[in-house]
C-alpha cells in the first residue's frame, strides 16, 4: 500500500548551479533538505552544477552529497557561465518540476521552493520570483532592463532574471544559446506557455561576491534586441530582408532616374550621388539572396526539428 502511494508522487528536481560558493554549501543543502521533508506530496531530487569552480566548493559539495541522498552532482571542468550549466543541470532534471536557485542564497530554498511549486500544481508552465526589499545597488538596471523587455515582448512579469520553476515540457521546448539564459521567459511567452509570477524575499550574501557586475547591463540590452529579432523573423527572414532590400533597391533605381532626369537638363552629373544609389540597388539586392538563404535554413531547421520530435515519439512509444 506505502509503494502505491510514493508511486503516486510527482517527482521535483531542485537545480542549482554553483560558482565558488565553498561558505553557502552547508546551509543550502541543508535548506533544501528541510523543504523536501516537509513536502509530504512530492519527491525530490537536487542536481547541483559546479561550474569549474577554484575554491573548495567541490569538496563541500562532495561532503554533503553523501550525506544527503537525494543530490545528483556534475561538474565542468572550467568556467562554461550560467547559459551552460543550465543545459548540463536542466538535461540532468528527471522532475515533472523543475525548480531554478542561485547557490549564494539570495533566495531562501526553504521559503521559496513551496512559493514556485504552487502555480505549477495549479496548471501553470512557468513561474517567476518577484524580488521583494532588493538592494545589491542593480535595482536601476534591473529595472530598465525588465520595464523594456516587459514592452518589447508583452510578458506581464517584473524579474526575469531571478528564481524560476517551470514544467518538464518547458524547459524540453526551449533552445538555449550562448548567455541566452537571460531570456527564458521571453521565449516561453512566445511559444503560448502559461506564465505566472510570485513575490520572494530577497537576502544579502553572506559569503563569496556575485558573479555578476554591471557591465552585464549593456550586454544585455543588445542581446534583447537580438532575441527580439530572432522571436519575429526567425520562422520568416524573408519578410525581414525583403522589405529592407526592395526599400533600397527601389530607392536606388529611383534615385538613378533622378540623375539621369538631372544630367539631361543641366549636363552635370554628380558621382557621388551615383555611387550611393548603385551601392544601394546592390546592397538591396544581397538582402534579397541572404533573406532567401536565411529560409533555406529555417527550413532544414524546422526538418530536423520534425525529424528529432518524431524519433523521441517513437522512442517514447517503445517504453
Amino acid at each position: 500500500m506505502e509503494e502505491k502511494e510514493i508511486s503516486k508522487k510527482n517527482l521535483v528536481s531542485v537545480f542549482i548551479p554553483v560558482f565558488n560558493e565553498e561558505k553557502n554549501i552547508a546551509e543550502l543543502f541543508e535548506k533544501i533538505n528541510s523543504a523536501a521533508e516537509n513536502d509530504k506530496s512530492n519527491e525530490y531530487e537536487l542536481i547541483v552544477v559546479d561550474d569549474g569552480s577554484v575554491d573548495g566548493t567541490a569538496d563541500e559539495i562532495k561532503n554533503h552529497a553523501e550525506k544527503y541522498g537525494f543530490v545528483r552532482v556534475f561538474t565542468h571542468r572550467k568556467n562554461c557561465g550560467l547559459t551552460e550549466a543550465m543545459r548540463t543541470g536542466f538535461t540532468e532534471c528527471r522532475g515533472d518540476y523543475i525548480i531554478f536557485l542561485p547557490g549564494d542564497l539570495e533566495s531562501d530554498p526553504e521559503e521559496d521552493i513551496p512559493l514556485l511549486l504552487k502555480p505549477l500544481t495549479e496548471g501553470y508552465d512557468l513561474v517567476t520570483g518577484w524580488r521583494q526589499g532588493r538592494n545589491d545597488g542593480k535595482l536601476l538596471a534591473s529595472g530598465i532592463y525588465n520595464a523594456v523587455s516587459r514592452r518589447l515582448f508583452n510578458v506581464k512579469v517584473h524579474d526575469m532574471n531571478w528564481i524560476k520553476g517551470f514544467r518538464r515540457h518547458v524547459i524540453e521546448d526551449i533552445e538555449l544559446r550562448s548567455d541566452w539564459h537571460r531570456f527564458i521567459v521571453m521565449m516561453a511567452a512566445d511559444k503560448g506557455y502559461k506564465i505566472t509570477e510570485v513575490k520572494t524575499g530577497w537576502n544579502p550574501r553572506k559569503y563569496g561576491k556575485s558573479k555578476f557586475g554591471l557591465m552585464r547591463f549593456p550586454i544585455s540590452m543588445v542581446d534583447v534586441l537580438v532575441v527580439k529579432f530572432n522571436i519575429v523573423f526567425g520562422k520568416k527572414p524573408m519578410q525581414f530582408f525583403s522589405l529592407l532590400g526592395a526599400i533600397m533597391t527601389v530607392s536606388g533605381i529611383l534615385g538613378l532616374l533622378y540623375l539621369a532626369v538631372y544630367y539631361f537638363i543641366t549636363q552635370t552629373q554628380i558621382r557621388p550621388l551615383f555611387t550611393l544609389f548603385t551601392t544601394m540597388i546592390i546592397a538591396g539586392i544581397q538582402l534579397f539572396v541572404t533573406g532567401f538563404i536565411a529560409e533555406l535554413v529555417v527550413g532544414l531547421r524546422s526538418d530536423l526539428e520534425n525529424l528529432k520530435n518524431k524519433m523521441d515519439k517513437k522512442k517514447d512509444d517503445g517504453k
